[in-house]
């Protein structure tokens, strides 16, 4: 059986991912100086492994509410650094820690949603919506 947790908790597990200031590397996305950024990536994305494109966000990245983080200023592109085919995310603080991986990657139905997942170097990607659900 699945973990649930209450929406309280939940946001708040959410919050302190992805939101909160702490100058603790790797804690938060938005927990830097610097602007969090969402490191598009082919199914072997790890490190600078299968990198396609880095998005940069908003500060607030996200906003919170009844379990999903949903970014903030969507639209958002980027230039693409290599080609290959979409499929995995992962969020990071300014400095390029991963805070957040594994995230799925598509055109509709996926956490990140794209334009297109098949990525050429140069062209831009698109980030048409996004949202993060907890349990």
């Amino acid at each position: 059986m699945a973990i649930a947790y209450s929406t309280g908790a939940a946001n708040t597990r959410l919050t302190a991912c992805l939101i909160t200031t702490s100058t603790a590397a790797g804690v938060s996305v938005d927990g830097q100086a610097g602007f969090g950024q969402l490191v598009v990536g082919t199914v072997s994305l790890s490190g600078a492994t299968g990198v396609l494109g880095t998005v940069t966000l908003q500060k607030p990245s996200f906003s919170i509410a009844s379990k999903v983080a949903t970014m903030l200023g969507v639209p958002l592109s980027a230039s693409a650094s290599a080609n290959g085919t979409a499929a995995l995310a992962e969020l990071r603080d300014s400095s390029g820690n991963t805070v957040v991986s594994q995230i799925t990657v598509g055109t509709s139905g996926s956490n990140i949603n794209l334009n297109s997942t098949s990525i050429s170097s140069g062209e831009t990607i698109t980030v048409t919506s996004a949202a993060i659900t907890h349990p």
